[in-house]
C-alpha cells in the first residue's frame, strides 16, 4: 500500500459515485480511506492523513444541515494544517463557503450544463495541478450552484463564457476547487447522463445530444493525475 493516505469524503446519496474516483485514487498510488459525509461518517481527527477529496452532492453549501456544518470544520482544520484538499462540483463549493465565506456560493438563476471549452487564465502556468492545460481545456459541466470568483483569496485557474469560476486555487495553497466534472470518463458519461435524464431535461439540456457528444476530457483529468501527485509529495 502506497505511503501516501487519502481521505475521501462521499457527499452523495450513494458513497461511490458512478465515475468510482476513490478507486482510480488508489490506482494511482494512494491509500483511500472513504467516509461516507453524506451519512455523518467522518474521521476522529486528520492526523494520518496526506490529502483530502471532497465530493458532489445533491446539497448546497449553504444549507444548514449538520454533516456540510461538520465538513467545513474539517476543511478549516485541514487548512490551517496545509493539508492538500481538492473539491469537485459541490465539493468546490463548500471548499469555498469554509475558506472564503458562505456568502461566496450562490443559486445561479439558470443552470449551466454540457460540454465546455473552458479558456484558462495565465496563472495556471505554474499551478501544480493545472499547469499542464493548454489555453482552453474541455470539460462536461453542470451546476446550479456556483462559486463567486471575486474574493481576493481565490486565484482563478479557468472559468466559461457565463461562469467566471470553473477552477480555481485558495491563495497559493494546495487547495483547489473545479465545478465541472472531468471524472466523468466517455465510458461513464452516457449512463450517468441516462440515470439523471428527468433532471438533466428540467435543467435544458438535450439528453440524446449530450450522449452523442460525448468526450474522454482527457485534458482536464490530467488536475486530478497530478493532485494525486501533490498528495504523493506531501506524504
Amino acid at each position: 500500500m502506497s505511503d501516501a493516505r487519502l481521505l475521501y469524503l462521499g457527499n452523495g446519496t450513494k458513497l461511490q459515485s458512478v465515475a468510482k474516483l476513490d478507486d482510480r485514487f488508489e490506482s494511482w498510488g494512494l491509500t483511500v480511506d472513504r467516509f461516507w459525509a453524506y451519512s455523518g461518517e467522518f474521521p476522529k481527527d486528520l492526523d494520518s492523513y496526506n490529502g483530502i477529496f471532497l465530493s458532489g452532492s445533491p446539497h448546497g453549501a449553504y444549507e444548514d444541515i449538520p454533516f456540510i456544518h461538520r465538513e467545513h470544520c474539517l476543511i478549516q482544520d485541514a487548512a490551517a494544517r496545509g493539508i492538500p484538499m481538492l473539491g469537485i462540483c459541490f465539493g468546490s463549493q463548500i471548499l469555498a463557503s469554509a475558506l472564503c465565506g458562505r456568502d461566496q456560493v450562490f443559486r445561479r438563476d439558470d443552470c449551466e450544463i454540457g460540454y465546455k471549452d473552458l479558456p484558462v487564465t495565465d496563472a495556471a502556468r505554474d499551478d501544480a495541478i493545472a499547469g499542464g492545460l493548454a489555453e482552453h481545456v474541455q470539460m462536461f459541466v453542470w451546476h446550479n450552484d456556483e462559486v463567486r470568483g471575486d474574493h481576493p483569496d481565490m486565484t482563478i485557474l479557468a472559468y466559461s463564457d457565463i461562469c467566471p469560476n470553473h477552477v480555481w486555487r485558495y491563495r497559493d495553497t494546495p487547495a483547489w476547487g473545479i465545478q465541472g466534472h472531468p471524472e466523468i470518463t466517455a465510458a461513464q458519461a452516457p449512463v450517468w447522463f441516462n440515470q439523471n435524464r428527468e433532471r438533466m431535461q428540467k435543467d435544458g439540456a438535450d439528453v440524446d445530444v449530450l450522449i452523442a457528444s460525448t468526450d474522454e476530457a482527457a485534458e482536464a483529468k490530467t488536475m486530478l493525475t497530478r493532485f494525486a501527485d501533490v498528495v504523493k509529495a506531501w506524504a
